[in-house]
């Protein structure tokens, strides 16, 4: 038995009982109460550590991850710069360190903070017409490759635009390098598969960041290839994180075949939701909307399922027991997919089905009408609140007046939809205290403390903000009733910080960290 005596609880409200201390017996948490109740549990043999007045609290689940393009990007070129300049310099100095022929590799551009918008392939050319260069937008919606790149892709003024993709052209017709949504597949279909052993250590990096955040538990939805790799290290006794793993929506039939159902669930591993998209994203323009962008009239983005086509997939998905996860960010999009969930509802009670953990993701721009249908239908809503942060200013932009039902927590919550927060990472940091700092405060985190947030009537209080980030995301993953507390029989997931979070002010919960992170039980993390 493992006991921690002499810590704080603060989301742990009780007038009647003391709790300082807690005992863990395989993995999960066997007794709550004061140092001298759970002392008289121990016996000689059993680990008694003094926390010294610490915080502990239930460890975090990040609800939308891609775990093996984060590992990947911790050895990208960072490209979220505040100009394009600096971005082209990062590039310059990969360059310079990386022999001819190799790619280099870089994510997280968004032209819409740079005072010069788009990139184009001529600037990367001039850094290198001998190395390969293909940078990913911070959306993850849109790509930019130098000639070389495009060149290896079979991309040519004359190329036609892939279904549900497009290439950006100059007033000539030329491409510029800058590719969106499905295009960019034509430059990754040809850049070099890493290795096995490669991609271990990129989710390994990923993992061991991840806890020093105090997250042990992720929904993944990257490429399959990430699973057989999962289960290798689950096998091995080096997974330090519970992962649920999405599939992709040309998995599916493969899935089938293989007998697998969202909820299986083996060692740390659990199978997760069908992946699905409705629209595009904000920063290309390209998420579906009821009326026109601001300023682009007859631009409504880009609709790329529609209901008729979900509720096809659907039906297939619910009668074989997976349930899906779809991605919207555009209100047109929301209710296209609320309005196929609609129909998946009816379909799964004339089957006699469950009614899978179905839920969207992202949620961005919802109108009034629709937020309490996610209720109705029992829909997640897998949101990102660091996302608000990053694009208030182009919302703005191009939503206008519609911000004011933009990354709306607060309205779904009023309305009893279940948020389950995450990061998106690699587009955002999966640093949850950031998220967290978005979501009280809805303000740049260098911005004025008196200040008040960008629709600051959505803002969340800490503690509906934590539980999106614990339950939420737990009752997604169909754990309500073992993660996401820190309560008796609950696994012992948690993390030790020196601070209190409920009593900081928001302007300083992004610098917090935990200096211990506990994972069914043991230590997973522990800063020096």
């Amino acid at each position: 038995m493992r006991i921690l005596v002499n810590a704080q609880f603060p989301l742990i409200k009780s007038t009647k009982f003391s709790i300082h201390a807690l005992a863990i017996e395989n993995g999960r948490i066997l007794a709550m109460g004061s140092n001298e109740e759970i002392h008289a549990l121990a016996s000689p043999n059993d680990s008694i550590e003094d926390m010294q007045g610490r915080f502990l609290l239930p460890a975090v689940c990040d609800a939308h991850i891609h775990l093996l393009e984060y590992g990947r990007f911790l050895s990208k070129v960072d490209c979220e710069t505040p100009t394009l300049q600096v971005c082209l310099d990062k590039v310059r100095q990969r360059v310079e360190e990386t022999p001819p022929g190799r790619w280099v590799l870089g994510h997280g551009w968004n032209h819409n903070h740079w005072a010069n918008g788009y990139g184009s392939a001529k600037m990367l050319d001039e850094i290198s017409s001998r190395h390969p260069i293909y940078l990913t937008a911070k959306s993850l919606h849109a790509g930019w490759a130098n000639t070389a790149a495009m060149k290896l892709a079979g991309i040519r003024i004359d190329a036609t635009d892939p279904e549900g993709g497009k290439f950006v052209r100059d007033a000539s017709g030329n491409p510029t390098g800058i590719l969106l949504e499905a295009a960019m597949r034509l430059v990754e279909k040809v850049i070099p598969e890493p290795s096995e052993d490669e991609n271990i250590e990129s989710i390994l990096k990923a993992q061991s960041r991840l806890n020093q955040f105090g997250i042990t538990a992720v929904h993944d939805f990257d490429s399959w290839e990430i699973f057989p790799i999962l289960q290798r290290l689950d096998k091995e006794g080096r997974l330090s994180l519970r992962v649920v793993k999405g599939m992709p929506r040309l998995f599916l039939s493969r899935a089938i075949e293989m007998g697998l159902h969202s909820g299986q669930r083996s060692g740390n591993l659990q199978i997760g939701w069908l992946k699905l998209f409705s629209d595009g994203a904000l920063g290309t323009q390209s998420a579906a909307l009821l009326q026109p962008y601001n300023g682009q009239p007859g631009n409504t983005g880009m609709l790329v399922m529609d209901a008729k086509e979900i509720i096809e997939i659907g039906r297939l998905a619910v009668k074989n027991g997976i349930a899906l996860a779809i991605h919207a960010i555009g209100d047109r999009a929301n209710r296209n997919v609320l309005d196929a969930y609609r129909t998946i509802r009816k379909i799964e009670s004339r089957l006699e089905l469950p009614h899978r953990q179905h839920r969207i993701e992202h949620v961005q721009l919802i109108q009034p009408s629709d937020q309490g249908r996610l209720a109705e239908l029992g829909i997640t809503a897998s949101m990102q609140p660091i996302h608000a942060l990053s694009d208030m200013e182009t919302a703005e932009r191009y939503w206008g007046e519609r911000c004011a039902y933009a990354y709306a927590w607060n309205s779904l919550l009023r309305k009893s939809v279940n948020l389950a927060f995450g990061s998106d990472a690699p587009v955002e940091s999966p640093n949850p205290f950031l998220g967290l700092a978005a979501a009280v405060s809805r303000r740049q985190l260098d911005a004025n403390p008196a200040s008040a947030g960008w629709h600051a009537e959505e803002c969340l209080t800490f503690e509906q903000a934590w539980q999106a980030y614990t339950t939420g995301p737990a009752y997604a993953a169909g754990w309500e009733e073992s993660m996401g507390k820190l309560a008796r029989g609950y696994e012992a997931d948690l993390m030790v910080l020196k601070e209190d979070p409920l009593i900081l002010p928001a302007q300083d919960l992004d610098r917090l960290l935990p200096v211990k992170t506990m994972m069914r039980g043991e230590w997973v993390w522990e800063r020096n």
